[in-house]
């Protein structure tokens, strides 16, 4: 159980009137204060080297589960190369994975820091990953947050055409079938956009904020016992065929 955390996080409402984003700066990367910051709408965003800045944007950017519809391009691939699909399996890898530089970016702002962290909040409960397999190799996947029924992404990363996409459908699949109102994306992107995401303004996303993290938590462990197959997934849309 997470001890009280030492911070007290201002409303992001009260000390960003203009919407900026920027809430604060300073405290550190503990699980009680990251627990403190999720549950009052705060996510850290810095690259190394500098202090710890706190974000709340405005918008936000959010998915609802439920309205999200895969392409027929990635039901395809899913069906074609067939690869295994697991969660919470190697939370980790897949965080380490999206902290390596990619094609369009040598920087990354998930610094060596913020990997320890999140790997303690995994420890704690708090932290979920969704794996893609080629064989024996993790070839894609993504990583986040869950407190009660807020489910908050962080990134993903693929070395395969489609498959951070797979790590999707099968998140939202999650979210679905759990009741999730949304799951957080944080800052909106035209990739985000394409997926399906939109955007509501802060003030919405707090007050249902402190509804969905006091909600009854996912059960991880029914899905974490399973391997999954991106076929099966595909077809029946749906993780456990119903």
């Amino acid at each position: 159980m997470l001890s009280q955390s030492q911070f007290i996080f201002p409303n992001p409402s009260e000390v960003d009137s203009e919407g900026e984003g920027l809430i604060c700066i300073g405290a550190d990367l503990s699980p009680s204060t990251l627990y403190e910051a999720y549950t009052h709408g705060l996510f850290p965003w810095f690259s190394e080297g500098e202090p710890i800045y706190w974000w709340s944007p405005e918008p936000r950017c959010v998915i609802n589960p439920n309205h999200y519809k895969p392409s027929k391009s990635l039901l395809r691939n899913m069906k074609k190369f067939n690869y295994k699909i697991t969660i919470n399996h190697a939370f980790e890898t897949v965080i380490r994975s999206c902290s390596l530089p990619r094609a369009y970016a040598n920087e990354t702002w998930i610094s060596e820091d913020i990997i320890q962290a999140y790997c303690q909040m995994f420890k704690y409960g708090y932290g979920y990953s969704i794996e893609v397999w080629e064989n024996n190799k993790i070839v894609g996947g993504l990583y986040g947050i869950n407190i009660g029924q807020g489910c908050f992404g962080e990134s993903m990363f693929s070395t395969r055409t489609d498959v951070s996409k797979m790590a999707f459908y099968t998140l939202m699949l999650i979210g679905n079938e759990n009741h999730l109102p949304w799951i957080d994306c944080q800052l909106v992107n035209e990739h985000l956009l394409s997926l399906g995401a939109s955007t509501i303004s802060r003030q919405d996303y707090l007050k249902s904020l402190q509804i969905v993290v006091n909600e009854t938590p996912i059960d991880w462990k029914k899905y974490q016992d399973s391997v999954f197959s991106s076929k099966s997934i595909a077809e029946n849309n749906a993780l456990f065929i119903k």
